[in-house]
């Protein structure tokens, strides 16, 4: 199909390789050789950077975190449990490291970056456990962090964006640390995968239909997707209650297979009562912030640093 892409972007698409997540370890490789090769970047502030390893689930190994915090700070500062994009089988703290030391950097916040255990090694509900483990962990370690408990956030993109959701669904559930905001960037919410926009982007960039099911089949076991009795703490899409949940901010592009179920589930925390912000970028694709220079992509990139801005440094 042809799509109206932002003219910016047009002349990086052919560069793009058409990537299938068929072969999860070689993916894994390139992925880890392509964000390698990239230049680092550079803070406007000092960040002080340490990793650590915090207790995991029951019966589950520790959960190795990677903390970022602003040097030279005094006094308490907002937090954000970062959770990284890759399908629910690819990524880690390495690869998003840059976005991590930015959100601690330019919002002036504690970033605590989940190394998540990943499919189809480890299907649900390991993944999304490492990441509540992580949450509990802040939260309990707010004065060692520096950290304000009463300005806890959770975020991330793509299956990030999707994992942050079910946490946030979590500690509403099971009482855990009150969070002030989530932040669910282009999120990956629902295994159904039968939203207008998954159905028609079959050959998009980066993202497609093909590589939906395969993360799906990997993060909940092979013939699961789509059946009925799919936890909403794998694919929130599906929890029937969205009130009681922190404010949000909700992404979507529009050449993006996952654009319908991020912004239905955005349109329907605001109608559960949640203060819900939504921006959908004409022109864009799945991960086409890669194109860094794009102004569509610099638009994006500030309007979800000013979000977290106003919602972990409220006026007042």
């Amino acid at each position: 199909m042809t799509y109206a892409y932002d003219p910016e972007l047009v002349p990086w698409i052919s560069m793009i390789p058409h990537l299938l997540i068929t072969d999860v370890e070689k993916v894994r490789r390139e992925e880890a050789a392509m964000f390698g090769a990239a230049p680092a970047y550079e803070p406007p502030v000092p960040v002080e950077i340490r990793d650590v390893t915090v207790p995991g689930p029951q019966d589950a190994p520790g959960v190795p975190v990677r903390v970022f915090r602003p040097a030279e700070h005094d006094g308490l500062l907002p937090g954000l449990v970062h959770i990284h994009g890759g399908g629910f089988a690819l990524g880690g703290v390495d690869q998003y490291q840059d976005d991590a030391t930015g959100i601690a950097a330019e919002v002036g916040a504690v970033v605590v970056s989940v190394e998540y255990r990943l499919a189809p090694e480890h299907p649900f509900p390991a993944g999304l456990d490492d990441c509540y483990a992580a949450l509990t962990w802040t939260a309990s370690h707010a004065a060692e962090l520096g950290l304000d408990p009463r300005r806890l956030a959770v975020g991330g993109e793509s299956a990030g964006g999707g994992l942050s959701a079910a946490v946030a669904l979590l500690a509403r559930d099971r009482g855990g640390p009150a969070l002030c905001f989530q932040l669910l960037g282009i999120p990956e919410l629902d295994d159904r995968l039968d939203t207008p926009s998954m159905r028609a982007y079959t050959d998009t960039p980066i993202w497609h239909r093909g590589n939906a099911e395969l993360s799906w089949d990997y993060y909940l076991g092979a013939g699961v997707r789509g059946t009925a009795g799919v936890s909403p703490y794998a694919a929130p899409a599906r929890a029937g209650d969205l009130s009681g949940l922190p404010p949000a901010y909700v992404t979507t592009c529009e050449f993006d297979p996952l654009r319908d179920e991020g912004l239905g589930y955005g349109q329907r925390l605001v109608q559960a009562g949640v203060p819900t912000e939504i921006h959908h970028y004409p022109g864009t694709f799945h991960g086409s912030t890669l194109v860094t220079g794009a102004a569509v992509t610099k638009r994006m990139n500030a309007d979800r640093l000013g979000a977290l801005r106003r919602a972990l440094h409220p006026a007042g």
